[in-house]
């Protein structure tokens, strides 16, 4: 009887044992299909992590730039089409009148021509003389890092503070620069240089000029030092001259960090007030008035709120096209 219950359970065992196969083939097809779908899934998450990581850690310091930079605009936006005056404040929609205003306002245009020619002045100017500099601490030379130090001072002065500096220094009475002109002259001189309208463009440029041309210096200085000096060596044994490896070696080289010197300085120059401010106040009259002294006139001394912002937003709108047109024409001169 023992022996044939083991054969009966041996028997059972094998019989069972093509079941229990095919439900644990079944059971593990199930899990590696279940997994099978899972783990595309989980790749395209981390690939998508991986892929955009870079922007998520961003993403944060972008939004509070846009936050910080679009808000004053379009709150300037908001206000310009408001009536907001130190008499009145009308916050109800009032539509373009400011605008309109704009169009028949001389003095907002003379302020514009004004700017502009400032900019057109001073701007080649600091370009040409900031280019010189830098050629000329190009090589080595005894107290280099002195004279670049030296030189580099009136950028680290505050502009209200140069520009009264260059105030005393015009001075009628006690500035040296008569004093020194009348020496060279044998005659004592009296120019105006804060009054006359013949002087007072001249004593604005010497002072702008004198500020920012290390500006220029440095950063031309750095990017003449960054030319390659075989390509260099190589055109002076060719024989050419210096007009030529400029324009064809090193203009290229230095097009770069000259384009950007260049937007960097207009658009410093587009909102000139500090120096002006300080020399001359806009005057005699409104014939130094820049766009920036005008907008501070009409909106801190007049308490135009609404008409101030209006003229901001239209020079916004100005700068934005200029500045994009710019990059445009350096994206297809590189």
């Amino acid at each position: 009887m023992g022996g044939k219950a083991e054969c009966l359970s041996v028997e059972a065992i094998i019989s069972g044992a093509p079941i229990l196969a095919r439900r644990f083939a079944h059971d593990h097809q199930g899990k590696a299909g279940m997994s099978g779908n899972a783990a595309p899934t989980d790749i395209a998450a981390g690939a998508f992590a991986d892929r955009n990581f870079k922007y998520m850690m961003i993403f944060p310091a972008v939004l509070v730039i846009l936050l910080i930079g679009l808000f004053p605009i379009i709150y300037t936006l908001i206000v310009s089409v408001q009536n907001i005056t130190m008499m009145d404040e009308d916050t109800s929609f009032n539509g373009l009148i400011h605008y309109r205003a704009l169009i028949s306002d001389e003095r907002f245009w003379q302020s514009l021509g004004h700017t502009i020619f400032f900019m057109i002045i001073a701007l080649p100017a600091e370009l040409l003389l900031g280019l010189a500099l830098a050629y000329l601490f190009l090589d080595r030379m005894p107290g280099k890092q002195v004279f670049v130090a030296l030189l580099v001072m009136p950028v680290v002065i505050s502009p209200i503070v140069a520009g009264a500096t260059w105030r005393l220094l015009f001075d009628t009475r006690f500035g040296p620069i008569n004093q020194v002109l009348g020496w060279i002259a044998g005659e004592p001189v009296t120019i105006l240089w804060t009054i006359d309208p013949l002087f007072v463009y001249p004593a604005i440029l010497i002072a702008e000029i004198w500020q920012w041309t290390p500006f220029m210096f440095l950063l031309l200085l750095a990017a003449l030092s960054n030319v390659d000096k075989s390509q260099l060596e190589a055109a002076e044994i060719d024989g050419a001259g210096f007009i030529r490896v400029f324009r064809t070696i090193v203009l290229p080289a230095i097009w770069p960090v000259l384009a950007i010197a260049v937007l960097i300085r207009a658009l410093d120059l587009f909102r000139l007030f500090d120096v002006v401010w300080a020399l001359t106040r806009g005057g005699p009259g409104t014939r130094t008035e820049t766009f920036s002294i005008y907008a501070y006139v009409q909106g801190f001394k007049q308490f135009e709120t609404s008409y101030t912002s209006a003229m901001a937003f239209v020079v916004i709108i100005i700068l934005a096209v200029s500045v994009t047109l710019a990059l445009r024409r350096m994206e297809i001169d590189q």
